[in-house]
């Protein structure tokens, strides 16, 4: 049977399953905190990070890792696997997906990379995700076509815990408009086609959530979803109030919460709270 390397980005956040597979690795995102440089998860840990975001005048900025970094990875996985699946978020919040594909015309090893149009906990779902379709005997061309599917089906809802700071970090071309009147409106940010969108405007963090749930609602009336994902930065408090009222209102489906990773807190602001799932 061939031995298939897992790659992914520190962007995903990697539960007990993922960090202790022998065959998943994490190339992580760089984070700049003024002149310093950090490796996101290695040299910088999600802890250290919201300490340093509290002492920082200069809000921190983030970087993909560099093509060289994944064609290193990817030599040393050569030596002992037949070929990688590289699976990383949204092409259109990072150039990562470009890093992979780049890097993977100059190993020789066969790589796959797999554009998941998703952030956060969503994208380490979907590893876990390929990684059982593997362990029923898939095919690699079975699983890349699964995961590439897989990618048009996500569903993510998301209040932005500081949207100066998603304006500041030039992740937030489609919200401009909203600038204006900020003060008075919370937008309910959806990802879509890997894209930030305004789903919804709402006036009150309340009201909000209501509206997310809604659109939950609307999707489970349509399709079958597995697992629910409730992402958060440091509002752990807020995050168990909506594990605990959605599981409430759908007792048959498992639901946890996930941090999000450092380098999308860098973007979203720390207390950023939002519900996922996929469209099976």
């Amino acid at each position: 049977m061939e031995k298939i390397a897992w790659v992914t980005d520190s962007t995903a956040y990697l539960d007990e399953m993922l960090t202790n597979h022998p065959d998943v690795y994490s190339i992580p995102m760089v984070v700049y905190f003024e002149e310093e440089e950090f490796l996101d998860g290695v040299t910088l840990s999600l802890e250290d990070f919201y300490t340093k975001l509290e002492a920082s005048n200069t809000p921190p900025k983030t970087s993909q890792p560099s093509v060289g970094a994944f064609v290193e990875l990817y030599n040393k996985l050569a030596e002992s696997y037949d070929r990688i699946i590289s699976v990383h978020l949204s092409s259109h919040l990072s150039g990562t997906v470009s890093s992979s594909t780049q890097a993977g015309e100059l190993v020789d090893i066969p790589v796959h990379t797999i554009d998941s149009r998703v952030i956060s906990f969503p994208l380490s779902a979907m590893v876990k995700k390929g990684i059982e379709a593997q362990e029923t005997g898939k095919t690699h061309e079975e699983i890349v076509e699964y995961l590439n599917d897989l990618a048009t089906k996500c569903d993510i809802y998301v209040l932005i815990g500081s949207l100066e700071q998603l304006h500041r970090s030039g992740r937030m071309s489609g919200v401009q408009k909203l600038l204006g009147s900020l003060l008075q409106i919370k937008p309910i940010i959806q990802i879509k086609d890997g894209k930030l969108d305004v789903a919804e405007k709402v006036r009150t963090q309340k009201k909000a959530l209501l509206k997310i749930v809604d659109f939950l609602d609307e999707a489970h009336g349509r399709s079958t979803i597995t697992e629910l994902f409730v992402l958060h930065g440091t509002n752990t408090e807020e995050a168990d109030a909506l594990v605990d009222n959605l599981r409430g209102k759908y007792p048959d489906i498992p639901i946890n919460r996930f941090p999000l990773s450092t380098a999308i807190a860098v973007h979203a602001g720390v207390n950023t709270i939002g519900i996922s799932w996929y469209n099976e």
